[in-house]
C-alpha cells in the first residue's frame, strides 16, 4: 500500500515561527505551504519551497481566506467571483517560488474554513476548483473526503486525492466537524495512530458519532502547528512503513491514475 504523508507548513509571519518546518520536511513527502493569505509571507514561501525541493517533497499551495489574524479559521462572506480570484491569486504566488527555486508546485489544498465551506457547498466548490482548472489542469487537489469537491473536478477534468486528517473527527459524511465541538481535535497521540491503523487495516474511520465509513484515502495529514507534531509525524510514518510505502500523490497518481 501507497501513501502519502503530508502536513501544512511555511504557517509563520515575518519574525514569528509556527511549527517546525524543517524538522517535519525529513518526515513528511508532501507539503502544503500557506500561500500569504492565511499565513505565511514570501520569505518563508521561497525558504519552505526551496528546502522542500531539496529534499524530494511534493510542493502544494495551501490557499485560504484573507485572514492573518484569525488563521484562516474563521467563515468570511466574500463574493464567490472575487474568492475565486484570490484562489487564482495563491496559486500564482506559490507556483512563482518553485519555478524560481526551479520546482513545481504538483497539488493545492483548500485551508481551514475555506476548505470547510467548499467541501459542504458545491455551488461555491464549482467555481473555486474551476479556478484552480483554469490556472493549471495538471495540479492534484488534496482534499478531506468531500462530494462537493470530488464532483467539480470530476466536471473540471482535475485528479482529487482524499485526504485522512489524522487528528481532526469527521462525520457521518466524512467532513470534519466543527473545532468548537469537543474533541473534534484529537490531541491523544495513541488514539491518532489507532485511527491511522483503522485506516490501513480495513479502509474505514470511526466518525464524531462513532459511526464506521469507508474512506479511500491516498494521503494521510498531520498538522504541523499543534505540540508534539514531529514526533507523531514519526509514529504516524512508521505506523504505514509497517503496512506499505510512503510515497506522494504526484508519484501515486503516475504509477496508479
Amino acid at each position: 500500500m501507497d501513501i502519502d504523508l503530508n502536513a501544512d507548513l511555511g504557517e509563520g509571519f515575518g519574525p514569528w515561527r509556527m511549527g517546525e518546518d524543517e524538522a517535519l520536511l525529513e518526515v513528511v513527502s508532501s507539503a502544503n505551504i500557506a500561500c500569504g493569505f492565511h499565513a505565511g509571507d514570501p520569505v518563508i514561501m521561497n525558504r519552505t519551497v526551496r528546502t522542500a525541493g531539496s529534499k524530494g517533497v511534493d510542493i502544494g499551495a495551501h490557499v485560504g481566506f484573507p485572514d492573518l489574524m484569525g488563521f484562516g479559521r474563521r467563515q468570511m462572506q466574500i463574493d464567490t467571483a472575487e474568492l475565486a480570484t484570490y484562489v487564482t491569486y495563491q496559486l500564482g504566488a506559490l507556483a512563482g517560488m518553485a519555478r524560481s527555486a526551479g520546482h513545481r508546485v504538483t497539488h493545492m489544498s483548500f485551508h481551514g474554513a475555506l476548505g470547510n465551506m467548499a467541501a459542504a457547498d458545491a455551488a461555491l466548490a464549482e467555481p473555486l476548483v474551476r479556478a484552480v482548472a483554469d490556472f493549471d489542469p495538471d495540479l492534484i487537489i488534496s482534499s478531506s473526503a468531500s462530494r462537493a469537491i470530488e464532483g467539480a473536478a470530476e466536471r473540471c477534468g482535475l485528479r482529487v486525492a482524499t485526504t485522512f486528517l489524522a487528528d481532526r473527527a469527521c462525520d457521518d459524511d466524512g467532513l470534519l466537524v466543527p473545532r468548537k465541538l469537543p474533541d473534534s481535535v484529537i490531541h491523544d497521540p495513541e488514539a491518532v495512530l489507532a485511527r491511522v491503523r483503522q485506516l490501513l487495516e480495513d479502509g474505514t474511520v470511526t466518525t464524531y458519532g462513532g459511526k464506521r465509513i469507508p474512506m479511500k484515502a491516498r494521503s494521510i495529514l498531520v498538522h504541523g502547528d499543534t505540540p508534539g507534531a514531529v514526533a507523531l509525524a514519526r509514529a504516524v510514518r512508521g505506523v504505514v512503513e509497517s503496512a506499505g510505502r510512503v510515497v506522494p500523490i504526484s508519484r501515486q497518481l503516475a504509477l496508479n491514475p
